[in-house]
């Protein structure tokens, strides 16, 4: 029995801090897996007709996030999806209960790492500013519990390729599987 029919649908649902490559990951999962692939960030632009950065200086911070939770709410009602979501997603508590739909998966990036990807992104709202490496500092020590509660934790090596970050996920979602058979998600 190959792993999407272990699945039996469920989504899995890509946590993380900006930068540790959920949305590249997810697209190389849903292609493997036979999934449909949605970027929760792609999603919310899509239905706002602006950037995240415009939502963030024209609404704030708060109207992007009920954006967000509103994406994940109606994402949540679907199955055989992979979802990358915003790294932010996990600071809702609401958003944990559509996470719980499926199989929740974070993609742990070292911070030196997230960094040296992120010191050029000038995409991001959260990091703007003249200090953003503490700012990111505070965000990953917010999150990190946060990220923490996921049902499988993928440690992505710096130099790992996307398609060997996705095969590790896939064998993890499969050893998960294996030991969690009757867990109420899995059903």
């Amino acid at each position: 029995m190959t792993l999407t029919d272990r699945l039996n649908g469920i989504n899995l649902y890509l946590i993380g801090m900006m930068g540790a490559g959920k949305s590249s990951t997810g697209a190389v999962l849903a292609q493997a897996l036979g999934y449909q692939f949605f970027d929760t960030d792609a999603v919310v632009e899509a239905a706002a007709g602006q950037t995240i950065a415009e939502i963030f200086d024209r609404q704030g911070e708060a109207a992007f996030r009920q954006l967000e939770t509103n994406v994940l709410a109606e994402l949540s009602t679907y199955r055989r999806l992979v979802v990358a979501t915003g790294g932010g997603i996990v600071t809702q508590r609401q958003n944990w209960s559509y996470l719980h739909h499926g199989i929740v998966v974070w993609l742990e990036v070292s911070p030196d790492v997230l960094q040296a990807r992120l010191a050029r992104d000038t995409g991001r709202p959260l990091l703007q500013g003249p200090d953003w490496e503490t700012t990111f500092t505070t965000l990953l020590a917010q999150r990190q519990d946060l990220y923490a509660q996921a049902d499988v934790r993928v440690t992505v090596e710096a130099e790992a390729s996307v398609e060997a970050i996705a095969a590790r996920t896939l064998a993890l979602v499969a050893e998960r599987i294996g030991s969690d058979a009757d867990s109420a998600v899995l059903n």
